[in-house]
C-alpha cells in the first residue's frame, strides 16, 4: 500500500501541466539545498575554531552546550516559516480506499524527508567526532549528537501538529511571540540566561545515554501528536468546516465608514488573512517590532552620527508591512483587475483602499512601538514623525513604484520560495524607499540637530495627509494610463 500511494504521487506529478516548470523549480531548490548544506557542513567542521574566536579561552564545549538552547530556538523559528505542512496533499488522498491511517503515515513521513531533518546532523557531527570524542569518548559524542539531532526532530513532529492547530490564530502568535521573549529576549535584557539553565542537560548527555533516550521517548510522542491530531480531523467535512470557521467575522468594522473604499480595504484584509504569503508579511511586521532593541540600547549609536541609524529603524519598525506588502501592491488583485476596470472609480477606490489598509497597520505598528519610550522619550518621537512621513509619503511613494510593470501572482500557491509578482522593480524600489527620509531629515540634522531632522520628517508627513487626494490622484492616473498594458500581462499564464 506505500508503493501504491507513492505511485500516485509520482502520476500526479507526471500528469500535472506545469510538470517541466516543477522540475526546473525542484532542480534549482535541490541545487540551493546542497549548496547551504555544504556551507553548515563547512561550518561544522571549523565550529570548534569559531567558537575559540568568539570566547577566547574557554572551554569550547562548555561554551557550545550553553549555545544550543539558541540553536533551537533559532530552528523553532525556521520551521514555523519554512516547515510544510501535509494537508493538501491529505485532502486529495481522503476520498480513496485507503486506511486513513497508512495515509497519514506516509504524509507524515514524507514531511520528515527535507533538508531541515539533518541540518543539526549535519552541522554538530563534525564537532562531536572531533572535539567531543577526543574528551569523551565515541560513546559520549554519540550520546550527545544523539540527543542533538532528536531534540532537532522533535521540533519536526512538535511543528507539524503546532502549525496546524495555531497558525491561522492570534494564540499561535502570542506563543511564537512568548517563545522568542523568554528565549532570546531574555538573555539579552538580563533577566535571565536560559543557555546556562540549559547546559547541564547537553554535559550530562556526554557522560550518560539517560538524556538521548529522554529525547527519543519525546520525539516518538511527537509523532504520536502529529499524528492523532491529522488522524481525528482527517475528514473533508471537518476540513471544510475549519475552513469556513477560521475566517468567519474576520472584517474590520471601522472602514465600512469609508464608503466603497473602505469595502474594499475590508476584502484586502481578508485576502491578507487567507493567503500565507501576506499572513507571513504580517507576522514578520510583528515579529520585527523587535527590532529596536538591537539599536536602541546600545551605547554606540547613542550620540554622533551614528544615531542618524534611528531613522532607519522607525522607517523600517512603523512601515514594514507597508514596505513588504506595498512591493506586490496590484500583483494580489492580477486575477480579478479587469473588475476594477470595469467599474466606475473602480481603480480610484482600489488605491484609496489599499492607502487606507496600509495606513492602518502602520498606525498599529506605532501604537505597538510605543513601550520603546522605556528607552527614553526620543524614541517616541522618531517613531512618531517616521510613522507621519510613512502614512504621508512612504506609502505613497511605495504604491507609485510597485506600479511599474507589476506582475501576476496566483493566490493558491505556497508562500515559501514562491516568487511570482516579484521582478526586478520590487528588488529595486527599496533604494528610493530608504533613501527618501533622509532626504528630508539630513539636510536638517546637519544644519540644526537631530530633533529638528524629526520635525522636518513629521512635517512632510502631515502635508503628504492633507495633500492624499492629490498624491492618490497621482497613482490612479498611472495605473489608467497603463491598464492596458498591465490587465495584459495580468491575462499570461502563471
Amino acid at each position: 500500500m506505500l508503493f501504491e500511494l507513492i505511485r500516485l504521487e509520482l502520476l500526479k506529478s507526471f500528469r500535472s501541466t506545469a510538470f517541466a516548470k516543477s522540475v526546473m523549480v525542484a532542480i534549482f531548490l535541490g541545487f540551493l539545498a546542497i549548496m547551504l548544506l555544504g556551507y553548515l557542513f563547512m561550518a561544522g567542521i571549523f565550529l570548534n575554531r569559531i567558537l575559540q574566536e568568539i570566547a577566547e579561552g574557554q572551554d569550547t564545549i562548555i561554551v557550545l552546550n550553553s549555545g544550543l538552547i539558541f540553536f533551537f530556538l533559532v530552528e523553532f523559528m525556521y520551521r514555523y516559516f519554512l516547515q510544510k505542512l501535509p494537508v493538501i496533499e491529505l485532502e486529495s488522498l481522503l476520498h480513496l480506499p485507503i486506511s486513513k491511517k497508512k495515509i497519514i503515515h506516509m504524509l507524515l513521513g514524507r514531511s520528515f524527508f527535507s533538508p531541515l531533518s539533518i541540518v543539526a546532523l549535519i552541522l554538530f557531527a563534525p564537532f562531536a567526532l572531533t572535539e567531543i570524542s577526543t574528551q569523551y569518548g565515541m560513546s559520549g559524542a554519540i550520546s550527545w549528537l544523539g540527543t542533538v539531532v532528536f531534540i532537532s526532530w522533535t521540533l519536526h513532529w512538535f511543528m507539524l501538529w503546532f502549525k496546524q492547530r495555531f497558525e491561522d490564530s492570534l494564540i499561535g502568535v502570542i506563543i511564537v511571540f512568548i517563545v522568542l521573549l523568554l528565549g532570546g529576549g531574555s538573555t539579552y535584557m538580563g533577566w535571565f540566561n536560559l543557555g546556562e539553565m540549559v547546559s547541564p542537560f547537553f554535559t550530562f548527555a556526554m557522560s550518560s545515554f539517560i538524556p538521548m533516550v529522554i529525547m527519543l521517548v519525546l520525539c516518538l510522542v511527537g509523532y504520536y501528536l502529529a499524528f492523532s491530531y491529522y488522524l481525528n480531523n482527517a475528514y473533508l467535512e471537518d476540513l471544510a468546516k475549519e475552513e469556513e470557521v477560521r475566517f468567519i467575522n474576520q472584517s474590520v468594522g471601522f472602514f465600512s465608514r469609508f464608503g466603497e473604499a473602505g469595502e474594499l480595504a475590508n476584502l484586502e484584509w481578508k485576502l491578507i488573512i487567507r493567503h500565507k504569503k501576506s499572513r507571513t508579511f504580517l507576522m514578520l511586521s510583528a515579529f520585527f517590532l523587535l527590532y529596536g532593541t538591537i539599536f536602541y540600547d546600545n551605547p554606540a549609536y547613542q550620540s554622533g552620527p551614528m544615531q542618524n541609524i534611528f531613522i532607519f529603524v522607525g522607517i523600517f519598525i512603523t512601515g514594514i508591512f507597508t514596505i513588504q506588502y506595498g512591493q506586490l501592491f496590484l500583483s494580489w488583485n492580477s486575477g480579478y483587475f479587469d473588475f476594477f476596470l470595469s467599474r466606475k472609480d473602480g481603480i480610484k477606490n482600489l488605491v484609496k483602499g489599499k492607502y487606507l489598509l496600509l495606513l492602518s497597520i502602520s498606525l498599529l505598528c506605532f501604537l505597538l512601538s510605543i513601550p520603546y519610550v522605556y528607552f527614553g522619550w526620543k524614541f517616541l518621537l522618531i517613531h512618531f514623525a517616521t510613522f507621519l512621513f510613512n502614512a504621508g509619503i512612504m506609502i505613497h511613494l511605495i504604491i507609485y513604484l510597485a506600479i511599474w510593470k507589476p506582475k501576476p501572482m496566483d493566490l493558491s500557491k505556497g508562500a515559501m520560495f514562491n516568487y511570482e509578482g516579484v521582478g526586478a522593480a520590487q528588488f529595486l524600489m527599496i533604494i528610493p524607499m530608504m533613501v527618501a527620509p533622509y532626504l528630508i531629515y539630513l539636510p536638517f540634522a546637519l544644519i540644526f540637530n537631530f530633533y529638528a531632522g524629526l520635525a522636518a520628517l513629521g512635517t512632510i508627513g502631515v502635508v503628504g495627509i492633507l495633500f492624499f487626494n492629490q498624491l492618490a490622484a497621482i497613482n490612479v492616473n498611472r495605473v489608467l494610463k497603463n491598464r492596458h498594458e498591465i490587465s495584459s500581462s495580468f491575462r499570461q499564464e502563471l
